[in-house]
């Protein structure tokens, strides 16, 4: 089972020439409304990929927080432990341009609220992965990870949006996922000079025994483990819009680690679903099955 103790939100997209720079209002011909929010994007890509996967989170008593939901569970995804809090569910406001890069604002609402007590609740075990993410309350996440650390099951954290994580969330941490951006912040906030994500992958694995992984947009993924490289070039697609790219990428990597690959296969697979979302508009909307992952692995890799 993959454990998702994370954000939960409404997206509102806008698709407009070129983003606005500071002070600067740029007009768009129209809007669309989205399930979203990072941790509810991995879950469904994780389920969406062949796992099993409990959504842990928050959302509103409002008339968005059905709507933030509303993908999670025509797929399947156990939606018992998300609560209700007096707080506004959370929301993202997107912008898109031409060439398919976004700027985006988000909003906490009832994601500031988000609880890992409902963790104590499940029997949680050895085969277990809990996938957490940074636009929820950083205490909840650690006390998420010592949990599933008891259970003796493994954490996966993806550093983002970008911060500088808790010294004591990242001696829990099995497996570290970080984009480009990312990872300087991360190299930043441990004192490193290192500048290159392959560089700051690598040393996480040799100096803190993580699993270190890199995205690296078009030009692919590189992930380090006991010292081992694995350095993928990311399959050809037509890029409509980014948004989602990287919660694709995590949640199927989840998936096929959860299905047993290891961690050659679920680079692929993770990196295949992230191109794959990219093809489409939207964050959820554009979030790829398990077929089409399948398909174009076997087209890109085999």
């Amino acid at each position: 089972m993959i454990l998702v103790f994370g954000s939960i939100n409404i997206d509102l997209v806008t698709p407009v020439e070129r983003l606005p720079g500071a002070g600067e209002t740029v007009l768009g011909p129209d809007y669309a409304v989205h399930p979203g929010g990072k941790g509810a994007n991995q879950a469904l890509a994780a389920r969406r990929a062949g796992a099993a996967v409990t959504m842990v989170g928050a959302t509103g008593r409002d008339g968005f927080g059905e709507t933030a939901l509303s993908l999670l569970a025509a797929d399947g995804v156990d939606l018992a432990y998300v609560a209700q809090v007096d707080a506004p569910t959370g929301a993202a406001f997107i912008a898109i341009d031409s060439e398919g890069a976004n700027q985006i604002i988000v909003a906490a609402g009832a994601n500031a609220q988000a609880s890992p007590d409902a963790l104590k609740q499940l029997t949680l075990g050895s085969e277990d992965i809990l996938l957490l993410q940074r636009e929820v309350p950083e205490d909840g996440c650690l006390e998420a990870a010592r949990l599933m650390k008891h259970a003796g099951g493994r954490v996966i954290l993806n550093l983002a949006p970008a911060g500088a994580p808790a010294p004591a969330l990242l001696d829990l941490v099995d497996i570290l996922i970080v984009n480009e951006h990312e990872a300087l912040v991360l190299a930043q906030s441990l004192g490193w000079p290192e500048r290159d994500p392959d560089a700051i992958a690598q040393r996480l694995d040799a100096e803190r025994g993580i699993i270190g992984i890199a995205t690296l947009g078009a030009a692919g993924v590189v992930g380090w483990q006991s010292g081992v490289r694995r350095r993928l070039e990311a399959p050809r697609v037509t890029v409509v819009d980014t948004v989602a790219a990287g919660d694709s990428f995590t949640g199927a990597f989840a998936a096929a680690l959860a299905a047993g690959y290891g961690l050659s296969g679920a680079l692929q697979r993770g990196l295949v679903a992230g191109s794959l979302a990219c093809t489409r508009a939207g964050a959820q909307p554009s979030i790829p099955r398990a077929e089409e992952i399948a398909t174009l692995v076997g087209q890109s890799f085999l």
